[in-house]
């Protein structure tokens, strides 16, 4: 699969996907307009282990729902990233049978030479 979530809105989403200059293959889904399906998810989970990892405890929300002082189990972040689409920590790049997970340039940079090898 060749894949990446990111969001239309956040412009270090769409600087890194004109960093990335990715093949046509790619298929991308801005998960404000189309919104991320349990199976969706659940792959990327499978992928990186966990749903934390897909979590971002960045946004806005986490804050305003206090969450950062709640014990939050893996079906926890599996329900807020499904019902809220800013807990996911973006971009997701999916390339084969690796997962790329936000924005941090390491993470960047592996993505990249993933996809151009």
């Amino acid at each position: 699969m060749k894949k990446v979530y990111y969001l239309s809105t956040c412009n270090t989403c769409m600087r890194i996907l004109n960093e990335l200059t990715l093949p046509n293959d790619f298929k991308l889904q801005d998960i404000k307009t189309e919104p991320i399906t349990a199976h969706q998810l659940e792959e990327m989970k499978n992928l990186s282990d966990s749903y934390e990892s897909l979590f971002s405890k960045r946004a806005r929300l986490y804050k305003e729902l206090d969450l950062k002082n709640k014990t939050l189990s893996e079906e926890d972040y599996k329900n807020y990233i499904l019902e809220y689409y800013t807990f996911l920590k973006r971009p997701v790049i999916i390339h084969n049978n690796q997962i790329f997970i936000g924005n941090s340039k390491k993470v960047v940079d592996a993505a990249k030479k993933a996809i151009h090898e």
